[in-house]
């Protein structure tokens, strides 16, 4: 049978411009008709419905199908495999979707309200032409590099990932061997920065008018590094191509996609478009909202691909969308459909990141990115190949930063796991906010979190990354923690040089746990720091580099009161947890202040890995975080004396002199705690200074005031814990307490501990401890003598 011709679309202007109004509409999965255009003609024939009437009302009314850009065989054979693979995959008939287009003068509602009567057909909508989402470039200064591409919480940490001929990075971490697709209207694909990739426009057609945006796009994600201009987050991916919905339709596109990508592969949707519904008219709604798009993108996900999707700029809530009285973007919704896509809002380019304005939001946006800013690849309408912007934004701008990470982590995770992850394991990982950065108030942004990928290299999902640490205290596992942050095992002071510091202290000595190791320093000679380290990375830590520093015993010690030792560097820490001895660090006799009366302060890390910078420590809302979150610096603020009634104490007391500091930054409100477990018998006092037990309301009788010291001594409970109430401590005061301590004689063959904290908001900021050993010792340690 010959096929009917199909009458021509009027060429009005919107036809020119590669779109004509038209409807989408699907029929019931039981309806049978032949996927092909023109067919109408089985209408009447199978009672599907009244095309006569149709016809007359609509003059030149015709039907064609939707899906062109696959043959119906294809499409058959990917739902197929997309059954297999994803087996929630329920799909409809995708081959009951047709297109009606509107004759001239025709509204598309109408024509929606003429099917819709029609018991054969499930829905019908106007499916409107789309835009990009837009950018505004006037409001915002230029930015002179990518941030975006940086460190945590300023952006994603690209370059963390990327490999380098040192051998830093990680193999894959430029998207490596994943294959890429862009869907949206335009390109210059042989920009200057864009075209060693070689993209190919695989479907639909070029338009001048969205050129530069096209381009931006694909700058952020896969600009090269061929030392002009940017470069995109995932610079070394296996193929970059493009489909274009300008004179053919989304689902089209995406189909079109579909067939040239495979399982863990990244397709972008830069597309937004407006809506209405009984319940309001919905401006750049992210486009699943769509059946046919959604059931496109749900094909994608099925079969494995990783869809990232605009949120959409149109700063709506989605939460509180509805269509047909159903909540279809709300996640707490009984009526949610989750098409498996990541979708992307956008925020503000500085710290912290606020939702930007445009930006849609709600339950159903798993990331964010910048949405200002951001430097990027541009053109014009005749395709320039030199131009550059750094003001594009909205989620046209987030959604390519988040493409880029997916790219980069599936390149890693193929390189080095030898496996891909599905869309929504890739989902899972990307909006994670344990390893991403929360937005400046996420309950009220809700556009979910920026991916951070070296948290995400570093976290137990991929845990490819070295991640060294020094321990706090002997049970130290590496994990944040509320235990002892100033009894650090692996920092071993001798007075000597051993043979083998992996024999005597490392994995399998023996002594891994031993915390008694490091010795009090010896007078008049130089003395010698090992340090031990372990790696329970996924990979070896190369050219780890330890630095040392001494402070004087406190129960604060900001790096205003660290004087520096030295330095050691170990080749390489393998993975595995394994216990690992530097060589020695020299400690000059010259250096040293004095035996007994020091702590030490370790910090360690490699390129991959680093440990921060003793001037972060001058905040104290970032030591705060170091000193318990931060695996990569630790602090030996550990005395041993020998319990012998010093004369220094006065009246049979060991004394144990220490310093209570200020903050660095600022003056705050702070505590002391004692805590002592000691034997019956026992006491235990507290020398401060007058000033601060007058302002602590404390007088005698429990009290004894020396006035001509300018101290008080107050008792101390010898079997628990004891609070000193909350002072003020000014800016780098350094307060000088003593902690004195007497032992009945009969307990004496013992040894014990007592401590000393400082707390700032109920948390702990420092301790000093000190071990009371047995022994007969009578008298204070000579000091050091000072060469003239």
């Amino acid at each position: 049978m010959a096929k009917r011709k199909i009458k021509q679309r009027p060429k009005g202007k919107q036809e020119r411009q590669g779109y004509w109004p038209r409807i989408v509409i699907k029929f019931h999965d039981y309806v049978e008709l032949p996927y092909e255009d023109g067919v109408e003609r089985y209408l009447g024939k199978q009672r599907i419905g009244s095309w006569e009437s149709m016809v007359k009302e609509f003059p030149g009314l015709g039907l064609r199908r939707l899906f062109t850009a696959l043959k119906p065989d294809r499409i058959r054979s990917l739902v197929d495999q997309a059954r297999e693979l994803d087996k929630t995959y329920d799909p409809p008939d995708l081959f009951g979707f047709f297109v009606a287009d509107c004759p001239p003068g025709v509204a598309p509602e109408r024509l929606v309200e003429a099917f819709g009567r029609w018991p054969t057909v499930e829905c019908a909508y106007f499916d409107p032409p789309g835009s990009d989402p837009t950018v505004d470039p006037s409001d915002d200064p230029r930015f002179a590099n990518q941030g975006y591409l940086g460190p945590a919480p300023d952006g994603i940490d690209a370059e963390y990932a990327w490999p380098r001929a040192d051998g830093s990075g990680f193999d894959g971490g430029d998207g490596a061997g994943i294959n890429f697709i862009d869907m949206e209207k335009g390109w210059t694909l042989d920009h200057d920065d864009l075209a060693a990739h070689g993209a190919t426009l695989l479907h639909g057609n070029i338009g001048n008018h969205a050129r530069s945006h096209g381009t931006s796009v694909l700058g952020e994600v896969c600009a090269v590094d061929n030392q002009i201009g940017c470069i995109g987050v995932a610079p070394g991916i296996a193929s970059v191509n493009v489909v274009s919905y300008n004179g053919s339709s989304r689902p089209d596109a995406i189909l079109a996609a579909i067939g040239h990508l495979q399982f863990g592969d990244v397709l972008l949707l830069e597309a937004q478009d407006k809506v209405i519904t009984g319940e309001g008219i919905w401006n750049a709604m992210p486009i699943e909202i769509f059946e046919v798009e959604f059931e496109a993108i749900r094909l994608a996900t099925a079969l494995g691909i990783v869809v990232v999707e605009t949120a959409g700029n149109g700063k709506n809530d989605l939460d509180t969308f509805t269509s047909g009285g159903k909540a279809i973007l709300n996640r707490g919704s009984d009526d949610f459909r989750d098409s498996g896509a990541i979708m992307v809002g956008a925020a503000t380019s500085t710290v912290p990141h606020e939702r930007v304005k445009k930006s849609n939001y709600g339950s159903r946006v798993d990331c964010y990115a910048w949405g200002e800013n951001v430097e990027t690849c541009a053109s014009n309408s005749v395709g320039s190949k030199l131009m550059y912007t750094s003001t594009f934004k909205g989620t046209s701008a987030a959604a390519p930063i988040v493409t880029g990470a997916a790219l980069v982590v599936q390149g890693i995770a193929e390189a080095n796991l030898l496996y891909r992850f599905s869309p929504r394991q890739m989902r899972a990982i990307l909006s994670d906010p344990a390893t991403g950065t929360l937005s400046a108030d996420p309950a009220t942004d809700r556009i979910g979190v920026m991916p951070d990928l070296r948290a995400i290299l570093q976290g137990n999902v991929l845990n490819l990354a070295p991640d060294v640490y020094i321990r706090d205290f002997a049970g130290d596992t590496g994990d944040p923690h509320s235990g002892s942050i100033s009894a650090s095992p692996d920092i071993i002071l001798r007075p000597d040089t051993v043979a083998d510091p992996q024999a005597s202290f490392g994995e399998g000595s023996g002594t891994e746990n031993d915390k008694n190791l490091g010795y009090t320093a010896k007078e008049n000679q130089d003395n010698h720091v090992y340090v031990r380290l372990r790696n329970r990375g996924g990979s070896d830590a190369p050219n780890v580099k330890t630095r040392i520093y001494w402070a004087p015993v406190a129960t604060l010690i900001t790096s205003d009161l660290w004087t520096y030792v030295g330095e050691v560097t170990i080749p390489n820490v393998p993975t595995g947890d394994i216990l690992t001895v530097s060589d020695p660090i020299t400690w000059p006799a010259a250096a040293i202040p004095g035996p007994g009366h020091y702590c030490f302060v370790g910090i360690t890390g490699t390129q991959q890995d680093p440990g921060p910078d003793p001037a972060d420590f001058l905040d104290m809302n970032n030591f705060k975080q170091f000193i318990r979150k931060n695996n990569n610096v630790t602090w030996r603020n550990f005395n041993v004396v020998k319990d012998g009634f010093w004369s220094g104490g006065g009246f049979g007391f060991a004394a144990l002199p220490f310093l209570a500091p200020g903050a660095p930054d600022k003056g705050r409100d702070m505590r002391l705690d004692v805590v002592a477990k000691l034997p019956r018998g026992s006491k235990v006092q507290l020398e401060i200074p007058a000033y601060m037990a007058d302002a602590l309301e404390f007088r005698p009788p429990f009290v004894e005031f020396d006035a001509k010291r300018g101290v008080a001594r107050l008792p101390v409970n010898p079997h628990g814990e004891f609070t000193l109430g909350e002072l003020f401590f000014k800016a780098r005061s350094r307060a000088e307490l003593k902690l004195l301590v007497r032992i009945p004689e009969r307990y004496r063959k013992n040894s014990y501990e007592v401590f000393v904290r400082q707390l700032w908001d109920d948390f702990e900021v420092g301790r000093v401890t000190w071990r009371l050993l047995p022994g007969g010792r009578t008298k204070p340690p000579a000091r050091k003598k000072k060469s003239k």
